[in-house]
């Protein structure tokens, strides 16, 4: 087993592109050893492990779903035994699907949409809990867990199944954090606004980042580093009383 970083280690979910890569490479200057977890692009994830160890750090890319138990338990195990102690996840990994209205969606797409952005983030903070809490033998922790602007506007018209993924996440963000506050992990969200990044091509507008500038307050969306700086933030001792709390990166909106 390689030794591990002052910081330890860090699982991020779909951590091969967009905000993902960004905490990545973010994750990996502040001194963490990062997995680079990725459901289907082997080929992103290898170039950000490639860019990390290139600059010095420690970086391995791990394949796994996380809306699959199996998965997740073999991208949390893989972790601890090629990098070492795991002290962080961030639960980045979330799809969504083709703008719509709710009486227009098939049960699959409400059910996968459910399971990884909902059941995935559940499964993955579970095993950082194990693997982190003072009560099972751990050495504490950070969890950050991935939300969306989404939650608070409902998304109507566009996605409501994803929307509603994500005041899961706020709702459950909170509550682990105050289940877990005496055992040495700290649970916070972040809500991203209008990103630019590919999960717009996935929800069938891949313009639709620059298209919805008019409706942000700082008239432009954000770039995915903008949101890593913010999750790196909340993984760090300088938040080290910030916990059960989701903050809007959303240029005001």
């Amino acid at each position: 087993m390689a030794s591990d970083t002052a910081k330890g280690n860090v699982v991020i979910t779909g951590g091969s592109r967009g905000i993902g890569g960004a905490c990545a490479l973010l994750a990996a200057r502040d001194g963490y050893g990062v997995c680079v977890n990725y459901a289907a692009n082997e080929t992103a994830a290898n170039s950000i492990v490639d860019q990390i160890v290139d600059a010095g750090g420690r970086a391995i890319a791990l394949q796994g779903d996380v809306a699959v138990e199996s998965d997740v338990l073999k991208i949390f195990a893989g972790t601890k035994d090629q990098l070492g102690p795991i002290t962080g996840l961030i639960n980045n990994a979330g799809i969504l699907d083709k703008e719509g209205r709710l009486d227009e969606f098939s049960a699959e797409r409400i059910a996968r949409i459910v399971n990884v952005n909902v059941t995935g983030s559940l499964l993955c903070a579970r095993e950082a809990v194990k693997a982190m809490s003072t009560r099972h033998g751990g050495a504490g922790g950070s969890i950050v867990n991935l939300s969306s602007v989404a939650a608070t506007i409902g998304s109507p018209g566009v996605y409501v199944d994803y929307a509603a993924t994500k005041g899961a996440i706020d709702t459950f963000t909170l509550g682990l954090a105050r289940e877990v506050a005496t055992e040495g992990i700290r649970v916070n969200g972040v809500r991203p606004g209008i990103i630019d990044t590919d999960i717009h091509a996935s929800g069938g507008n891949p313009g639709r980042a620059t298209e919805l500038n008019h409706v942000i307050p700082m008239q432009r969306c954000g770039t995915p580093m903008e949101v890593a700086e913010v999750i790196l933030w909340l993984m760090s001792d300088a938040a080290s009383y910030v916990t059960g709390a989701t903050i809007d990166v959303s240029g005001g909106r």
